[in-house]
C-alpha cells in the first residue's frame, strides 16, 4: 500500500467565509480523486488584515503572497485562490494545476427595497471597492440618464451587505460567484449583464496551485481542470497583462464561448477600460476560434489589448501599479 495514501494533503486557504467555502468544495473533489484525506490550513494574508482600500495596498497579490509563501516553505501541499486575486505573472516554481469550471462571472447588485440597477433613484449611493466597477456603473447610470455616487468600501460579504441593511448605502455590488458559493444568491436584487458591466478578468474562477516539482499532485489536481474555463480566463488575464494594469486600474474583461448548435467553435473576448466617473470608456471585442493552447489564448488577449491601446486605453488607466 502506498504510505502516502494515509497522509493528509494540506490545502492552504484564506480564513474568510467565502474562501473557506471555495476551498471546502475543492477539498471534497480532491478527496474523491486521490482517496486521501484533505485538511484545510487557514492562513491570514496581508489583504485580510489591512483596512486600506485595495488600490492603496497594492491591488493584486495582497491575498496571495502568504499562501504562496506557505507552499514554498512546505507548510501546505496546495492552495486555492480566487483567480482574480492572482497577479498575471506566474512564479516559475509554482503551477496552476487546475482551473475548475467557472461560476457565474457577473457582478450582482444588492439594493434596498429589492431595487434593480435601472430602478435606483438619481443620486443613489452605491458601494464598491473596485475602480473597474465604479467606471462601468457610472457609465451605465449615465446611459440611463441619471447619476449615482460610487462609494469606496471594503470588508467581507456581511460587512458590505450590512451597509445596505443599515441604510448607509442604497446598494452594493459584489461578485455573483461569491454570493452563490456561500449560499446567499437570493440576496441579489439584480444580476448585471456583461453587456453593461464586464467582470474582472478571471472573476468567478478558482485557481488551484501547487509546487511545479510535485508531478504526482499536479496530475491528480489536473482532473479538476476545465479546458474551456482555462482558455477563457487565460485570454482575459493576457489582456490585463498586456494593458500593464494592476488591480487598481479599471479594466474589465470577459471571454465567452459561442456555440453553433451543440458545437462550441468560437470565443468572443470583450475588454473595457474607463475613467472612474464613467465619462469615457474604451470598449472593444474580438472573436476567433476557441484557443487550443496557452499561447493561442495569450495571443487573443494581447491582440485585443493592442487595439484598445490604439484607441487610447492607456490614458484612461490612471496610475500604474508598481
Amino acid at each position: 500500500m502506498n504510505p502516502r495514501l494515509d497522509q493528509p494533503l494540506r490545502l492552504g486557504t484564506r480564513r474568510s467565509k467565502l474562501a473557506m467555502s471555495q476551498s471546502g468544495h475543492v477539498a471534497d473533489a480532491v478527496r474523491a480523486i486521490t482517496g486521501r484525506p484533505v485538511e484545510l490550513v487557514e492562513i491570514t494574508t496581508f489583504g485580510d488584515v489591512s483596512r486600506e482600500h485595495l488600490a492603496q495596498i497594492g491591488g493584486t497579490g495582497v491575498f496571495v503572497t502568504a499562501l504562496r509563501e506557505a507552499l514554498l516553505r512546505g507548510e501546505v501541499d496546495f492552495a486555492v485562490h480566487s483567480l482574480k486575486d492572482l497577479p498575471t505573472a506566474q512564479p516559475d516554481d509554482l503551477v496552476i494545476a487546475a482551473m475548475p469550471p467557472r461560476e457565474d462571472a457577473r457582478d450582482a447588485l444588492v439594493a434596498r427595497d429589492g431595487l434593480t440597477f435601472e430602478q435606483l433613484p438619481d443620486g443613489a449611493r452605491v458601494g464598491t471597492g473596485s475602480p473597474r466597477r465604479m467606471a462601468q456603473l457610472n457609465h451605465y447610470a449615465r446611459s440611463l440618464g441619471k447619476r449615482i455616487e460610487t462609494v469606496p468600501i471594503r470588508g467581507n460579504v456581511d460587512t458590505r451587505i450590512g451597509f445596505v441593511r443599515d441604510g448607509e448605502l442604497d446598494a452594493v455590488v459584489l461578485a455573483a460567484a461569491g454570493l452563490n458559493r456561500i449560499g446567499r444568491s437570493d440576496e441579489a436584487t439584480d444580476l448585471l449583464s456583461v453587456d453593461h458591466v464586464l467582470p474582472a478578468p478571471g472573476q468567478g474562477s478558482l485557481a488551484v496551485e501547487c509546487l511545479a516539482s510535485d508531478a504526482e499532485l499536479i496530475a491528480a489536481l489536473g482532473e479538476l481542470d476545465d479546458p474551456h474555463t482555462r482558455a477563457a480566463v487565460t485570454a482575459e488575464r493576457s489582456l490585463l497583462a498586456a494593458l500593464e494594469a494592476g488591480c487598481s486600474a479599471p479594466v474589465g474583461a470577459f471571454a465567452d464561448l459561442l456555440a453553433d448548435g451543440q458545437t462550441v467553435n468560437e470565443m468572443r473576448l470583450r475588454g473595457v477600460v474607463g475613467t472612474l466617473d464613467g465619462s469615457t470608456l474604451v470598449q472593444l471585442s474580438t472573436t476567433g476560434p476557441v484557443p487550443q493552447s496557452y499561447d493561442e489564448a495569450m495571443a487573443l488577449g494581447r491582440e485585443l489589448a493592442d487595439e484598445m491601446l490604439a484607441k487610447g486605453a492607456a490614458g484612461l488607466m490612471g496610475e500604474r501599479s508598481l
